[in-house]
């Protein structure tokens, strides 16, 4: 019972900070790691451990499902240079990189097991850089640069670090042939797993009539597989982001109201999870300090010079990216040195180097010093960007959105014309009482230049009718043209969603203003 109620406060005092922070402009992951600080020094809290075996299959897969659906194909091949450089090149440099440090700075500790650390603090959280990047207006092109490395350096890293551990547990040679074999034999298996796994899941979703069952079924699919890769030795990671991109990249298996739960569903998912996440390496950290005795300060040293390795590695990193491109650079670098600093200052670390730290056994002989680390490298890559990065966009006069205010208003150029084209059709089928309203609901929406969709499609005043019956059939015939014109706009932006050049988040806030108009329109048959 202590450990439920546990959980349930976790799960309050997480809902608690995000509108703190909503109300205060700090991001929300900010908070939770300064609240996580906080349970170490609260002696009263009971004991809560979760198995480490099956820390990653609680918190990744649904995660990585809440990231990836916000992607799309056509994204992943513009962003390939991105995938391989950043969440490859950059995850093994890194890796060498704090492998080496933690090597020299820690007394005995095994190079396998100083791999195995490097592996938990390369990768930035995908989920920290929407939470705080996104609200101080920076462009899209950085978000989703840094959302796109997110996902797949987390593959990356878990392979290594995975390779790592077992060397360190069976006291194995590690080698580095093998480990590049077993990670692209172990990619092109998730490849193929999570294609199949996305297939089944779009019959599945096609199948069911409940838009709930739906919904719950995009929350099984996750971790089903997850571990259904793991039991293949693949990389679940990339297994997920798989399945879930090749079910978002099939915009007819959902409506409306599907869109519209799913949104909202799955950002209570990232809120909740990512909390208790933080909790429970709070509630770790109390006996690791224990453990830690006369060395905590000194572990803690060892943890603010791996951060800045981390920060110095990946800005050299950023930097190089940028010269390499400087003549030509393209969607997926680094344009100029302002880009590269804030990219380098954007690599916050957070749930999945948690996650990897908790992870370890009991037996691992460094258990503490990896906690005590990642803590570290936690507060410096996540409290301090995290609290200043609005300053340094405005330093660097990076706010600016124009080119992606100019990409939305070409897709609700896109949605209104498709409406347009709908509404002309409409007028030869209507009835002769209806087409005074519909021919105003053309000329209303044909006349929008710019701005949302939202009220565009608004209905002119009823036209004056001889009875009740009769009013009624107007009203129904104007409101079947709306639907229609709505559904033909949202079919519009959801195949522009996957062609080349379209980012899938600008697409999805144009389809969740048609989601949302659809459903006021016609909210008994959603």
């Amino acid at each position: 019972m202590e450990q439920l109620i546990m959980i349930i406060a976790v799960l309050l005092i997480t809902v608690v900070l995000v509108g703190i922070g909503d109300r205060t402009g700090l991001p929300w992951p900010v908070l939770l790691t300064l609240s996580t600080a906080a349970i170490v020094f609260v002696p009263w809290i009971p004991d809560f451990r979760i198995a480490p075996d099956i820390i990653l299959p609680i918190f990744l897969p649904p995660l990585l499902w809440a990231l990836a659906r916000k992607t799309s194909w056509s994204m992943f091949r513009a962003r390939w240079r991105t995938i391989l450089g950043f969440s490859v090149l950059l995850v093994a440099v890194t890796v060498i990189a704090v492998a080496l440090t933690a090597w020299i700075l820690v007394p005995g500790i095994a190079i396998a097991a100083a791999i195995a650390l490097g592996a938990a603090v390369a990768p930035p959280d995908p989920v920290a850089v929407e939470a705080v990047a996104e609200p101080v207006g920076l462009p899209r092109r950085l978000t989703g640069l840094l959302q796109t490395e997110g996902l797949f350096n987390d593959a990356a890293s878990l392979v290594i670090f995975q390779t790592a551990l077992a060397a360190t547990l069976g006291d194995e040679q590690f080698l580095f042939g093998p480990l590049v074999v077993h990670f692209f034999v172990s990619s092109a298996i998730a490849v193929a797993l999570g294609l199949t796994v996305g297939w089944v899941g779009i019959a599945l979703t096609r199948w069911l009539n409940s838009s709930v069952g739906r919904i719950a079924l995009t929350m099984v699919l996750p971790f089903a597989v997850y571990l259904l890769a793991e039991e293949l030795h693949a990389s679940g990671v990339i297994a997920v982001v798989v399945a879930s991109v090749h079910m978002a990249s099939t915009p007819d298996i959902y409506d409306a109201d599907d869109r519209i739960t799913a949104t909202s569903f799955w950002g209570v998912i990232d809120v909740l999870v990512t909390g208790l996440a933080f909790a429970l390496i709070g509630l770790e950290l109390r006996d690791v300090i224990d453990a830690a005795g006369t060395q905590l300060l000194t572990i803690a040293a060892w943890g603010v010079v791996i951060s800045v390795v981390l920060i110095a590695v990946r800005a050299l990193w950023m930097v190089m990216v940028w010269q390499m491109h400087r003549r030509k650079a393209p969607a997926s670098s680094p344009r100029d040195i302002r880009d590269a600093v804030l990219l380098t200052w954007s690599g916050m670390r957070g749930l999945v180097t948690l996650a990897l730290a908790l992870s370890l056994p009991q037996t691992f002989a460094w258990r503490t010093e990896f906690l005590v680390i990642a803590s570290v490298v936690l507060v410096v890559t996540m409290i301090v960007p995290g609290l200043t990065l609005p300053w340094l966009v405005r330093t660097l006069k990076l706010a600016d959105t124009s080119e992606d205010e100019k990409e939305r208003d070409m897709l609700v150029a896109r949605a209104r014309g498709a409406a347009v084209a709908s509404l002309r059709e409409a007028l030869d089928k209507v009835p002769d009482g209806v087409k005074g309203d519909a021919r105003e609901m053309l000329n209303q929406f044909s006349q929008a230049r710019s701005g949302g969709v939202e009220g565009e499609l608004a209905s002119s005043a009823d036209a004056p009718v001889e009875s009740v019956r009769a009013w009624k059939r107007h009203r129904d015939a104007l409101a079947r043209v709306q639907s229609r014109a709505i559904e033909q706009a949202q079919r519009e932006i959801l195949d522009a969603r996957s062609e080349p050049g379209v980012d899938p988040h600008l697409a999805d806030s144009v389809i969740e203003e048609l989601d949302r108009m659809m459903l006021s329109r016609n909210p008994r048959d959603h």
